[in-house]
Protein backbone atom coordinates (compact mmCIF):
# COMPACT_ATOMS: atom_id res chain seq x y z
CA UNK A 1 0.00 0.00 0.00
CA UNK A 2 1.74 3.25 -0.93
CA UNK A 3 2.45 5.96 1.46
CA UNK A 4 -0.98 7.38 -0.11
CA UNK A 5 -2.56 5.20 1.93
CA UNK A 6 -1.03 5.48 5.00
CA UNK A 7 -2.03 9.17 4.67
CA UNK A 8 -5.79 8.33 4.50
CA UNK A 9 -5.57 6.00 7.33
CA UNK A 10 -4.00 8.18 9.43
CA UNK A 11 -6.83 11.06 8.22
CA UNK A 12 -9.51 8.72 9.13
CA UNK A 13 -7.54 7.64 12.63
CA UNK A 14 -8.29 11.56 13.38
CA UNK A 15 -11.31 11.45 12.61
CA UNK A 16 -11.52 12.54 8.99
CA UNK A 17 -14.35 9.64 7.67
CA UNK A 18 -14.52 11.27 4.07
CA UNK A 19 -11.11 9.49 3.25
CA UNK A 20 -13.07 6.12 3.64
CA UNK A 21 -13.78 5.80 -0.18
CA UNK A 22 -9.98 6.81 -1.11
CA UNK A 23 -9.03 4.14 1.09
CA UNK A 24 -11.45 1.66 -0.34
CA UNK A 25 -10.17 2.40 -3.88
CA UNK A 26 -6.62 2.12 -2.78
CA UNK A 27 -6.97 -1.43 -1.07
CA UNK A 28 -9.76 -3.00 -2.28
CA UNK A 29 -8.21 -5.03 -4.92
CA UNK A 30 -5.82 -6.81 -1.96
CA UNK A 31 -8.70 -6.77 0.57
CA UNK A 32 -10.45 -8.69 -2.18
CA UNK A 33 -7.97 -11.21 -2.90
CA UNK A 34 -7.43 -11.66 0.39
CA UNK A 35 -11.12 -12.55 0.67
CA UNK A 36 -10.92 -14.59 -2.23
CA UNK A 37 -8.25 -16.86 -1.43
CA UNK A 38 -10.79 -17.36 2.18
CA UNK A 39 -13.82 -17.80 0.14
CA UNK A 40 -12.11 -19.99 -2.34
CA UNK A 41 -11.59 -22.90 0.62
CA UNK A 42 -15.19 -23.15 0.90
CA UNK A 43 -17.51 -25.23 -1.19
CA UNK A 44 -18.77 -23.64 -4.55
CA UNK A 45 -22.25 -23.52 -3.46
CA UNK A 46 -21.43 -20.17 -1.82
CA UNK A 47 -23.75 -17.25 -1.68
CA UNK A 48 -21.08 -15.32 -0.10
CA UNK A 49 -18.42 -13.79 -2.48
CA UNK A 50 -15.08 -11.79 -1.94
CA UNK A 51 -16.52 -8.35 -3.31
CA UNK A 52 -19.91 -9.02 -0.53
CA UNK A 53 -17.02 -9.31 2.45
CA UNK A 54 -14.93 -6.93 1.01
CA UNK A 55 -17.72 -4.22 1.48
CA UNK A 56 -18.76 -5.68 4.96
CA UNK A 57 -15.38 -5.07 6.02
CA UNK A 58 -15.43 -1.42 4.87
CA UNK A 59 -18.95 -1.14 6.33
CA UNK A 60 -17.56 -2.40 9.78
CA UNK A 61 -14.76 0.23 9.57
CA UNK A 62 -17.23 3.42 8.67
CA UNK A 63 -19.61 2.17 11.85
CA UNK A 64 -17.08 2.11 14.27
CA UNK A 65 -17.16 5.31 16.43
CA UNK A 66 -13.39 5.54 16.05
CA UNK A 67 -10.80 3.76 13.77
CA UNK A 68 -7.21 3.58 15.95
CA UNK A 69 -5.02 2.72 12.58
CA UNK A 70 -1.22 3.24 13.05
CA UNK A 71 0.00 1.98 9.56
CA UNK A 72 -0.24 -0.12 6.83
CA UNK A 73 -0.10 -3.39 8.75
CA UNK A 74 -2.08 -2.45 11.18
CA UNK A 75 -5.00 -1.42 9.14
CA UNK A 76 -5.13 -5.43 7.51
CA UNK A 77 -4.92 -6.75 11.51
CA UNK A 78 -7.94 -4.64 11.94
CA UNK A 79 -9.32 -5.67 8.64
CA UNK A 80 -8.37 -9.64 9.29
CA UNK A 81 -10.75 -9.40 12.42
CA UNK A 82 -13.29 -7.79 10.95
CA UNK A 83 -13.38 -10.71 7.88
CA UNK A 84 -13.21 -12.96 10.40
CA UNK A 85 -16.24 -11.95 12.49
CA UNK A 86 -18.03 -11.52 8.54
CA UNK A 87 -17.11 -15.31 7.48
CA UNK A 88 -18.14 -16.85 10.93
CA UNK A 89 -21.51 -15.35 11.40
CA UNK A 90 -21.96 -16.99 7.86
CA UNK A 91 -21.08 -19.71 8.76
CA UNK A 92 -23.10 -19.97 11.82
CA UNK A 93 -26.18 -18.70 10.04
CA UNK A 94 -25.98 -21.22 6.89
CA UNK A 95 -25.18 -23.99 9.81
CA UNK A 96 -28.08 -23.17 11.96
CA UNK A 97 -30.64 -22.78 8.87
CA UNK A 98 -29.01 -25.64 6.40
CA UNK A 99 -27.66 -28.77 9.01
CA UNK A 100 -29.59 -27.82 12.25
CA UNK A 101 -26.58 -26.13 13.45
CA UNK A 102 -24.80 -30.20 14.17
CA UNK A 103 -21.25 -30.05 14.18
CA UNK A 104 -18.13 -32.49 13.98
CA UNK A 105 -14.43 -31.90 14.68
CA UNK A 106 -12.01 -32.14 11.52
CA UNK A 107 -8.33 -32.52 10.87
CA UNK A 108 -6.72 -29.39 10.72
CA UNK A 109 -3.84 -29.52 8.17
CA UNK A 110 -0.49 -30.52 8.04
CA UNK A 111 0.78 -26.46 7.39
CA UNK A 112 -2.56 -24.70 9.04
CA UNK A 113 -3.69 -23.71 6.12
CA UNK A 114 -7.10 -25.05 7.53
CA UNK A 115 -8.84 -25.96 4.16
CA UNK A 116 -12.62 -25.90 5.33
CA UNK A 117 -14.69 -27.80 3.31
CA UNK A 118 -18.21 -26.55 5.02
CA UNK A 119 -19.00 -23.70 7.21
CA UNK A 120 -18.88 -25.89 10.31
CA UNK A 121 -14.84 -25.80 10.24
CA UNK A 122 -14.90 -22.10 10.05
CA UNK A 123 -16.78 -22.17 13.51
CA UNK A 124 -15.05 -24.81 14.87
CA UNK A 125 -11.91 -22.78 13.95
CA UNK A 126 -13.11 -19.46 15.46
CA UNK A 127 -14.34 -21.85 18.60
CA UNK A 128 -10.57 -22.93 18.56
CA UNK A 129 -9.43 -19.14 18.36
CA UNK A 130 -11.96 -18.41 21.34
CA UNK A 131 -10.47 -20.80 23.74
CA UNK A 132 -6.40 -20.10 22.76
CA UNK A 133 -7.37 -16.19 23.47
CA UNK A 134 -8.70 -17.56 26.94
CA UNK A 135 -5.30 -19.12 27.64
CA UNK A 136 -2.73 -17.09 25.04
CA UNK A 137 -4.54 -14.00 23.47
CA UNK A 138 -1.14 -13.23 21.77
CA UNK A 139 -1.33 -16.54 20.02
CA UNK A 140 -4.55 -16.29 19.39
CA UNK A 141 -4.51 -12.94 17.56
CA UNK A 142 -1.28 -14.66 15.90
CA UNK A 143 -3.60 -17.31 14.07
CA UNK A 144 -6.29 -14.36 13.61
CA UNK A 145 -3.99 -12.24 11.40
CA UNK A 146 -1.93 -15.22 9.58
CA UNK A 147 -4.87 -17.05 8.59
CA UNK A 148 -7.84 -14.19 7.74
CA UNK A 149 -5.22 -11.45 7.51
CA UNK A 150 -3.05 -12.99 5.53
CA UNK A 151 -0.12 -11.59 7.28
CA UNK A 152 3.67 -12.43 6.67
CA UNK A 153 5.36 -13.66 10.09
CA UNK A 154 7.61 -10.40 9.43
CA UNK A 155 4.29 -8.52 9.56
CA UNK A 156 2.64 -10.28 12.64
CA UNK A 157 5.57 -9.03 14.42
CA UNK A 158 5.23 -5.69 13.46
CA UNK A 159 1.35 -5.70 14.78
CA UNK A 160 2.36 -7.09 17.78
CA UNK A 161 5.94 -5.30 18.34
CA UNK A 162 7.76 -8.04 18.92
CA UNK A 163 10.55 -10.05 16.31
CA UNK A 164 9.74 -12.38 13.68
CA UNK A 165 11.79 -15.11 15.99
CA UNK A 166 9.57 -14.73 18.60
CA UNK A 167 6.23 -15.05 15.91
CA UNK A 168 8.15 -17.66 14.45
CA UNK A 169 8.58 -19.99 17.56
CA UNK A 170 4.62 -18.76 18.90
CA UNK A 171 3.24 -20.05 15.34
CA UNK A 172 4.87 -23.23 15.13
CA UNK A 173 3.51 -23.74 18.70
CA UNK A 174 -0.17 -22.61 18.14
CA UNK A 175 0.04 -25.11 15.03
CA UNK A 176 0.37 -27.80 17.57
CA UNK A 177 -1.99 -26.69 20.17
CA UNK A 178 -4.93 -26.12 17.16
CA UNK A 179 -4.42 -29.10 15.67
CA UNK A 180 -5.04 -31.15 18.94
CA UNK A 181 -7.80 -28.90 20.01
CA UNK A 182 -9.40 -29.47 16.59
CA UNK A 183 -8.80 -33.10 16.32
CA UNK A 184 -10.07 -34.35 19.94
CA UNK A 185 -13.79 -36.13 19.65
CA UNK A 186 -16.45 -33.14 20.17
CA UNK A 187 -17.22 -32.74 23.81
CA UNK A 188 -20.76 -33.71 24.45
CA UNK A 189 -23.38 -30.93 25.49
Amino acid sequence: MPSEATEIIKAIAAGDRSGVSKLMELVYDDLRGLAHAKLGRFSANQTLDPTAVVHEVFVKLVDRDSVDVHDRTHFYAICARAMRDILVDYARQKAAVKRGGDRQRIPLADNVAFSPQRDEDVILLNDALEALAEIDQQRALIVELRFFGGLTVKEVAEVLGVSERTVGKQWATVRLWLRKYLTQPASPE
